[in-house]
C-alpha cells in the first residue's frame, strides 16, 4: 500500500468514512471534499493526522497535503468510490463502507458538534466557491501554457537581440505560440463549460455561450452595434466575466423551459430557445454590460498600483496571504485574466506573489532558529522547496499559521517584496499559474531583475523580521520526530 493510500485512508477515518463523501475534487495542493454531514467531522483529528498540513473549511472540507501528492491522495479516494473526479458518488456506492470508523464517528459526533462550525453558508461564500470549481480545473492549463508561453517569448527576445539566428528558432516560436494559444485564444469556451457545470446547465451548450463571446463570422466590414455606444462590439468584449454572466442566464432559462417543455420535443425545443435569448442577450446587453464592468476594474486596480507605488504594493502583498487563509485569493484569477486579455500582462500577479517569497523568508528563519524541534524542521525542509515555487499553503498552514507569530512577520516579509515591484512599476505577468521563482520567465520583456530584486526583498525581510521578531519561545524547544 503506498503512502498516499494510506494518508487517504486517515483522512476517512476521521471525516466520517467513504459513506460521507459526495464528491471529491482536488487543486494544486487541497483535497476537496462535499460531504454529505459535516457533523461527522472530527476537525481536531483532522488536523492531526500526520501528512495533512491544514484544513480550510467552506462549502467544502479542503484538506491540505501538498502540491503532487494530493493527486495522488485524491486519486486513491476516487478508486475507492468507483466514481471519476469531480462526479458526485451516489449513496452506498463505495467499495468500502468505513466499518468501525464510521461507527466510532457516530459515537462523538454529537460530542464534536458544538466545537464543529460549519463553514461557507453565505451568499458571498457560494460565490467564492463557484468561481473555485469555474478556474481551479483550468489551474493545470494555465501553468503549462504560461510556461510554455515564457519560453517562447525568452526565444523571440533573444531572435530580436540578435543573440540567435536561424528560421528553425522562428519556427520553434511559431510552435510554441500555437501550443500557448489553444487554451488563451479559446479560454472563454473552457471557462463557459466550467460554469455550465457549476450552474447546472448544460456543459455543451456553455460552451456554445463562450464562443458567442469570441464574435466568430464578424469583420471590420461586418459589425454588430453596440446599443449603448453604437460603436461596433469587440470580440472578447466583456471576457470571462461576461461569460459566466451568460452562462448563468443560460442555466436559469434553460431550467425553466424544462418545468413546461413535453419530453418528446424537449431535445430540439429547449436547447434552441436557450441558445438564443441567451446569445441574443449575450450579445446586446452582457457583453456591453460587462466590458463596462471590466474594464472599469481594471482601470482602477491599474490605477491604485501606478499610483500608489510602493505603498500599495506593499499593501497587497500584505493582504495577500490572509485572502489564501481564508480562500478569498480564488476571485482575483478571473481579475489576472481579464487583465492579461486587455493589457497583455498581469501587474497584480508579482506583487501579491510576494507574499509567498515572505513564507519562505520566515520559514528559513524558523529552520535556523528551531533547528532542536525536529518535528517543525521536517515540515519545513518539505514545504520549502515547493515553497520557493510559489505555492505556499504547506508553510502557510504547516509552519507559520499554526505558530502565529511567523505568519504576521512573512506577511510583513511579503510586504517589503511587493513594495521594491510596486516602487519600480510596470512589471507585469504574461501568464498565470506559477509563482515565486517559477514566475520568472513569465515576466514581461526587460522587468525581470526588479522581479528578482522584490523576490530577494521578501526573503530576506521575511527572515530577518521572523528571526528577530516571530520565532515563539514553545517552537525552539528540543523535540525529537517520534
Amino acid at each position: 500500500m503506498s503512502k498516499e493510500t494510506e494518508l487517504a485512508q486517515r483522512i476517512l477515518e476521521q471525516i466520517g468514512g467513504l459513506e460521507n463523501i459526495r464528491v471529491v475534487n482536488h487543486c494544486m495542493t487541497r483535497v476537496r471534499l462535499s460531504l454529505r454531514d459535516n457533523d461527522q467531522v472530527q476537525m481536531d483529528a483532522l488536523k492531526q493526522v500526520k501528512g495533512v498540513m491544514g484544513v480550510v473549511e467552506e462549502d467544502t472540507i479542503q484538506i491540505i497535503v501538498g502540491p503532487g501528492t494530493v493527486n495522488k491522495v485524491a486519486k486513491a479516494m476516487t478508486d475507492m468510490t468507483g466514481v471519476e473526479l469531480g462526479a458526485e458518488i451516489p449513496t452506498g456506492n463505495t467499495h468500502t463502507s468505513g466499518g468501525s470508523n464510521r461507527e466510532k464517528v457516530e459515537a462523538l459526533a454529537s460530542e464534536n458538534k458544538a466545537k464543529y462550525k460549519k463553514g461557507g453558508n453565505g451568499r458571498f461564500k457560494r460565490i467564492l466557491a463557484t468561481i473555485s470549481g469555474i478556474f481551479i480545473p483550468l489551474i493545470p492549463a494555465f501553468v503549462g501554457a504560461g510556461l510554455i508561453a515564457g519560453i517562447g517569448a525568452i526565444i523571440s527576445n533573444m531572435l530580436v537581440a540578435e543573440r540567435i539566428h536561424g528560421m528553425q528558432w522562428e519556427q520553434i516560436v511559431l510552435v510554441l505560440n500555437v501550443i500557448k494559444n489553444a487554451l488563451f485564444t479559446f479560454l472563454n469556451i473552457y471557462v463557459g463549460i466550467n460554469a455550465a457545470k457549476q450552474f447546472g446547465a448544460t456543459l455543451p451548450l456553455g460552451g456554445v455561450i463562450g464562443g458567442i463571446v469570441l464574435l466568430s463570422g464578424v469583420t471590420p466590414d461586418q459589425t454588430i452595434q453596440n446599443i449603448f455606444t453604437n460603436e461596433p462590439l469587440i470580440a472578447g468584449q466583456g471576457g470571462i466575466i461576461g461569460v459566466i454572466l451568460a452562462v448563468y442566464l443560460l442555466s436559469f432559462i434553460e431550467k425553466g423551459l424544462r418545468t413546461f417543455v413535453p419530453n418528446a420535443i424537449d431535445i430540439i425545443v429547449t436547447p434552441t430557445i436557450a441558445l438564443l435569448v441567451t446569445g441574443l442577450a449575450t450579445i446586446f446587453l452582457i457583453m456591453p454590460g460587462a466590458g463596462y464592468i471590466s474594464d472599469g476594474l481594471l482601470t482602477t486596480i491599474n490605477w491604485v498600483i501606478g499610483t500608489g507605488g510602493a505603498i500599495s504594493g506593499f499593501l497587497l502583498a500584505v493582504l495577500f496571504l490572509p485572502m489564501v487563509m481564508f480562500g478569498l485569493h480564488q476571485v482575483l484569477t478571473p481579475i489576472h485574466i481579464e487583465m492579461i486579455a486587455q493589457t497583455g500582462m498581469t501587474t497584480l500577479l508579482p506583487i501579491i506573489a510576494m507574499a509567498g517569497a515572505g513564507q519562505v523568508g520566515a520559514a528559513i528563519a524558523l529552520w535556523v532558529r528551531c533547528r532542536k524541534n525536529k518535528p517543525l524542521t521536517n515540515i519545513i525542509k518539505g514545504a520549502l522547496p515547493v515553497g520557493v515555487l510559489g505555492i505556499g499553503e504547506p508553510l502557510i498552514y504547516g509552519v507559520t499559521l499554526p505558530l502565529g507569530r511567523p505568519f504576521i512577520t512573512a506577511c510583513l516579509g511579503g510586504g517589503i517584496g511587493g513594495a521594491v515591484i510596486g516602487l519600480f512599476g510596470n512589471v507585469g505577468s504574461i501568464a498565470i499559474g506559477p509563482s515565486g521563482v517559477a514566475l520568472i520567465p513569465l515576466i514581461n520583456t526587460g522587468h525581470w531583475m526588479i522581479y528578482i530584486y522584490g523576490l530577494l526583498a521578501a526573503y530576506a525581510a521575511g527572515m530577518v523580521l521572523t528571526y528577530f521578531f516571530g520565532v515563539p519561545k514553545s517552537a525552539m524547544e528540543a523535540i525529537d520526530e517520534d
